[in-house]
């Protein structure tokens, strides 16, 4: 993998740039969509290509792992074969889901040992096993196996666990460089910083990430319930300590002004579920503000969703019939509304990128804030 820093903006830390992988290259700053279980949900590989223009989608290891197993993607030739996406792929190590199993998994210095939230089965994920699964997957990105701790988190637990991170990541480490890819192309792996909401440790891990000299890196372990001045904090921290000539990538963030608002931090790489849950909820998010599209007000209002994103989709899709199908509980509402959301996150990141070059951001970004946050 190798990343090219394009434009840096004069007035904030936003930064624009292109990541080249085996499959394709990745103009950041970037929203990835989220396709937890091999398929970004209600979304055709089509669409995802032609009308929203993704570069770049993530797949989940312990969904992956699970369901439909390692033996399935393996004989289809790794994910990209199995699911039909000829570009980029990045895989999340599964850490995360580990973690949000609470009540069924429990955390060794080996490894973590948790219970199937599918059929209750044990299984056991180390940071050896782990790498040896997104070998198996294929992603072109592959994630450090870290701990994700909750908040608020006391410091004994955020400090011990942090380290423990670190000594997994040298063990995740050891093992992609002790192996190879199964597909014939490479395969990159990016570190986790951690360190919960703690000054200190935030940058003990983010000094700690930055010397292994991995060909990028991740911020983890926020946007799990701090306050939002917090996660800017910290990202602000971390971004001043990782490298500026290798993309960062800020996992699970987050809504349109938290993307923005990280730009201009200087974080590169972003992915959330919101824009497809929260369409399939029939929440829009708009270049004027927040919709809720089961709002009787909306019962009658024959005008297309948001003029400025251009005509991805038919204009006979209007907010009354798209209120219609949510409310009948119609599939294709799920559909439309997560095109429309994830179209409308790849639009914001690329106006974010098409204003860092003209040097515009921070015009931009506050001409464009408060209207991200307002609810229509």
């Amino acid at each position: 993998m190798e990343f090219e820093l394009t434009k840096t903006d004069a007035q904030s830390k936003a930064r624009a740039g292109k990541i080249t992988t085996a499959h394709g290259e990745i103009e950041t700053p970037i929203f990835m969509p989220v396709g937890t279980a091999g398929t970004v949900k209600a979304v055709q590989q089509r669409e995802l290509k032609e009308d929203i223009k993704a570069q770049i989608i993530l797949g989940n290891t312990y969904h992956l792992y699970l369901r439909p197993g390692l033996d399935i993607i393996k004989e289809a030739g790794g994910l990209h074969k199995f699911n039909g996406w000829d570009k980029p792929i990045l895989t999340d190590s599964g850490g995360y889901q580990v973690y949000s199993l609470s009540e069924k998994r429990k955390i060794k210095e080996e490894g973590v040992t948790f219970q199937s939230h599918i059929d209750g089965s044990r299984h056991v994920f180390s940071p050896e096993v782990v790498m040896d699964i997104q070998r198996t997957i294929g992603a072109d990105i592959m994630m450090a196996f870290d701990e994700c701790t909750p908040f608020p988190c006391e410091r004994k637990y955020a400090e011990d666990s942090m380290h423990m991170t670190h000594r997994w990541l040298k063990r995740c480490c050891d093992r992609f460089d002790s192996t190879e890819p199964l597909y014939g192309y490479d395969q990159t792996f990016f570190p986790i910083v951690q360190g919960s909401t703690y000054k200190d440790l935030r940058t003990q891990s983010a000094e700690a990430i930055a010397s292994f000299g991995r060909e990028g890196n991740a911020i983890g372990g926020l946007s799990v319930g701090e306050p939002a001045e917090m996660m800017y904090k910290m990202t602000d921290l971390v971004c001043n300590i990782l490298p500026k000539d290798k993309p960062r990538y800020l996992m699970g963030v987050g809504t349109p002004a938290n993307i923005i608002e990280c730009i201009a931090l200087g974080v590169d790489m972003f992915d959330c579920v919101m824009p497809t849950r929260n369409a399939r909820n029939g929440m829009l998010f708009t270049s004027e503000g927040i919709i809720n599209i089961k709002n009787e007000k909306w019962k009658d209002d024959f005008s297309p969703i948001d003029v400025n994103l251009g005509s991805y989709v038919d204009v006979s899709y209007h907010k009354a019939y798209l209120r219609h199908l949510i409310i009948s509980k119609e599939i294709l509402g799920a559909q439309i509304a997560s095109l429309h959301n994830l179209t409308f996150y790849l639009w914001l990141v690329k106006e974010a990128r098409k204003n860092i070059i003209n040097g515009t951001f921070s015009t931009w970004k506050n001409a464009i804030l408060p209207k991200l946050e307002r609810k229509l």
